[in-house]
């Protein structure tokens, strides 16, 4: 098992049938992890950790875990730390790099490789409106 942390907000997503399915959410200070969060949360995500997250692998998947200090508290920002019900751990499925750059209209499949596993990434603008609605889509998929 390897275990690397990521600075990376995650939540879990449930898929009719399915289970649950993690979303790591990137991108640099400011770029709207928090807030991408917080509206997947206001429709059924659970959180998972808030800014700092433990990515891990195990068999042929990665999972990512909450740091015990952060558990069940998140960041909003103008609002201050709020607490949110949680998932302990979750195996993760998609990538979500948050940027304010254009975003290509019909992008080639991107990947990142952690701990030597592949997983899906895309690149959103996480302060569109739109934003929610394309992560829940992109998780059926998975």
């Amino acid at each position: 098992m390897s275990d690397q942390p990521h600075h990376a907000t995650t939540v879990a997503l449930h898929r009719s049938g399915r289970g649950w399915i993690g979303v790591l959410l990137t991108g640099p200070s400011g770029a709207g992890k928090s807030d991408l969060a917080l509206r997947l949360l206001e429709r059924g995500a659970r959180l998972i950790a808030d800014d700092y997250t433990h990515v891990f692998a195990a068999g042929n998947d990665l999972y990512a875990a909450v740091p015990e200090r952060i558990e069940g508290r998140m960041e909003v920002r103008g609002v201050g730390i709020v607490n949110k019900p949680t998932r302990p751990f979750v195996r993760l499925g998609l990538i979500v790099d948050l940027t304010t750059d254009a975003i290509d209209r019909l992008p080639e499949p991107l990947f990142k490789r952690i701990a030597g596993r592949d997983l899906p990434r895309i690149r959103l603008n996480g302060f569109e409106a739109s934003a929610v609605e394309k992560v829940t889509v992109l998780s059926r998929r998975l």
